[in-house]
């Protein structure tokens, strides 16, 4: 009789963000004539831009003829992609990352989920706690977690990097070395970010005590401040100890269209073990390559209208981060992000919990967040909101929630 992975039996309940979308399911199936406004998951509500409106136009116009139709795309996907890739977010940063180091893939969220397979099960993985749940998840299905606590909501095997209030929402050395540190900046949930000083700490620690970083830089295009890194790689020693994930979901609005790309550089090894040689393994047996149109549209992203339009783009959503941030600050509330990031952390109010808190706002407001409790037993008592809604309706959440 065949048998399952019991490892997906560890996890506990469903993934965060399908447990808040039955719960908004249940309340709006009960309460149908209330509006609910929705700033809770990450997704964007701006249309594409123009730019890439007419790329996606121009490689439909080339799929339907024979002299200009393409298949299945390349391994790492194709060059034109990938050059406008190196111009455009690491020559520009002055890192050194070659075209043939960059994976193109669906999106982030996969690769980030993905790229635990190349390593060995007793790695031991350590987590920015609060933390994007897809890093443990995946993780718990490989079977590298240990047991899980329902107490303290954590893995025995997971080293946790707490971020709070009182290290600015930035996570502090181990004190157990890791073998794999997720880092994730500009931070989902809290919002927060490190000067690029502290995270070429990151790379010298990981270099010195011979682990990787696997660094999430999905809402690089939100950095305001100076002296914050855009890119891993612009830190001395990142190509050995360090693999990138980026996203084009966030800074050109490709949740639905779907495209990212990892970046693992050749000096990346374990003994003599190229990492780039087994994601190249992996990635040519596992995946067919993201569509040629997808990728004709990612190429658009590094012309100068996109550029201009995608600024703009940026521009609208970090208004809002700034209207959901001040309007909470004036109502008296706890507030951090929003300056590097689309995402407000707040502290719930009255000593409430976080579920406690998600079910105040979606009855009394109609409004909906995602509990900071969610994403690691540090986030409790918080609560996340995303400035990724329109403007009308992130003007009009604020005003309900000061209204309550």
């Amino acid at each position: 009789m065949f048998k399952v992975n019991e490892d997906y039996l560890k996890l506990p309940g469903s993934y965060l963000f399908s447990t808040i979308a039955k719960k908004v399911a249940a309340f709006s199936d009960a309460n149908p004539e209330k509006e609910l406004i929705r700033l809770g998951i990450g997704d964007v509500t701006q249309p594409l831009a123009p730019s890439i409106i007419e790329a996606l136009h121009g490689a439909v116009d080339e799929m339907g003829n024979a002299e200009t139709f393409h298949g299945y795309a390349p391994d790492l996907g194709y060059e034109f992609l990938r050059n406008a890739i190196v111009k455009g977010d690491y020559e520009s940063r002055g890192a050194d990352i070659a075209a043939d180091e960059i994976f193109v893939s669906d999106g982030a969220k996969c690769d980030s989920g993905n790229i635990q397979e190349i390593f060995a099960k007793d790695n031991k993985i350590a987590v920015c706690d609060p933390v994007y749940p897809v890093y443990v998840d995946t993780n718990v299905m490989a079977g590298r977690t240990g047991t899980y606590d329902p107490k303290k909501e954590t893995w025995s095997n997971v080293i946790y990097m707490p971020c709070t209030a009182e290290n600015n929402f930035a996570p502090d050395f181990p004190d157990e070395v890791p073998d794999i540190i997720y880092l994730c900046f500009p931070n989902n949930p809290t919002g927060s970010t490190i000067t690029k000083d502290q995270l070429q700490g990151w790379v010298d620690y990981a270099n010195k005590n011979g682990c990787v970083i696997i660094y999430d830089a999905a809402y690089e295009a939100y950095i305001s401040e100076d002296n914050v890194a855009h890119t891993i790689y612009e830190c001395q020693g990142a190509r050995t100890c360090a693999i990138e994930l980026k996203s084009f979901s966030k800074n050109a609005g490709f949740t639905g269209v779907r495209l990212g790309y990892t970046v693992i550089p050749k000096d990346l090894k374990a003994g003599d073990v190229m990492l780039h040689s087994l994601w190249a393994r992996r990635h040519g047996t596992k995946y067919n390559g993201a569509p040629y149109i997808v990728q004709r549209a990612g190429e658009a992203v590094y012309s100068e209208a996109g550029k201009a339009q995608l600024k703009e783009q940026v521009g609208y959503y970090m208004n809002n981060a700034k209207v959901i941030f001040e309007g909470l600050k004036n109502a008296g509330y706890t507030v951090s992000g929003g300056v590097n990031a689309p995402y407000i952390w707040l502290k719930t109010p009255d000593n409430m919990t976080s579920w406690e808190f998600f079910d105040f706002l979606l009855e009394k407001a109609n409004v909906v967040g995602t509990p900071g409790s969610g994403f690691g037993p540090s986030g409790e008592g918080y609560f996340r909101l995303t400035a990724f809604g329109s403007y009308d309706n992130t003007v009009a959440a604020i005003e309900r929630i000061k209204n309550i």
